[in-house]
């Protein structure tokens, strides 16, 4: 079993971390995303505490959509930012990195003049894109296409869109990461989009310490609790959930390039 994104490097796991680890892997996981927000270094510092307390971990770093703003005219700072944490980690992908108009946290115009830099940096350095959109879906996948040329591969990280959107993710190429939100009562239509999607295009992820599933909602999340979306995938769909299990771990290692 495998965690496709978390946040383990958050102050929210700074005094249980190794605790956390032993959950996750009791829970039978074996690998785990942690995103860094590259542009801040404590987080970044971080990251080996936490290979230290779960050995098994890979990174991904990039510049958050909602980070974008003091970039205008210096994307070129967002991208070095990115590109140490990257060596700094030894981080298998880029991201979490893409397009936030719900919140507008930053400019629209400069999220964008980003996003399409780190795709670019992510073409050069051959990793794939752990991919934020919300509320932007048309946009982000124009940057993708524009920016990346064919050449990038990546994941629509948390996805809770509809249908159409996920089908238009999968045609490019890209895998679709389903969060607790699959889990909710309220999420049918979503539960359709996991139905409905080809297998080897899917991931499952907590994005601890966020968006813990049922019946843990209200918690700060945990990698361990990523079991409760992979039991709700495989009763979406009809399939057991060990060869679930197994689909979806040999996904992210495809993901990841580790095959």
């Amino acid at each position: 079993m495998i965690d496709s994104h978390c946040h383990l490097a958050d102050e929210a796991f700074a005094q249980d971390l190794s605790d956390v680890a032993v959950r996750a892997r009791d829970a039978g996981l074996t690998a785990t995303l942690c995103i860094l927000s590259a542009d801040e270094p404590e987080e970044v510092d971080r990251a080996s505490v936490v290979a230290s307390a779960w050995p098994a971990t890979r990174f991904a770093a990039a510049v958050h959509p909602h980070r974008a703003g003091p970039y205008h005219g210096r994307v070129p700072d967002a991208l070095a930012a990115t590109r140490a944490a990257v060596i700094a980690t030894d981080a298998r992908a880029i991201g979490e990195t893409g397009l936030d108009y719900h919140y507008d946290f930053a400019p629209r115009a400069v999220q964008q003049e980003v996003f399409a830099g780190q795709i670019a940096l992510a073409v050069e350095l051959g990793r794939p894109i752990v991919v934020h959109t919300r509320e932007a879906f048309d946009d982000t996948l124009a940057v993708i296409q524009e920016a990346g040329q064919h050449r990038v591969r990546g994941v629509m990280h948390c996805f809770s869109g509809t249908l159409a959107e996920a089908r238009r993710a999968v045609d490019i190429g890209f895998f679709v990461s389903l969060a607790g939100i699959l889990t909710f009562p309220k999420a049918g239509e979503l539960r359709d989009v996991a139905r409905a999607l080809p297998l080897d295009h899917l991931l499952v992820e907590t994005d601890a310490p966020f968006l813990a599933p049922v019946p843990y909602r209200g918690k700060r999340n945990e990698p361990a609790w990523v079991a409760r979306t992979l039991v709700a995938l495989a009763e979406a769909r009809h399939e057991p959930v060990e060869e679930m299990d197994a689909a979806i771990t040999e996904n992210f290692s495809r993901f990841l390039g580790l095959r």
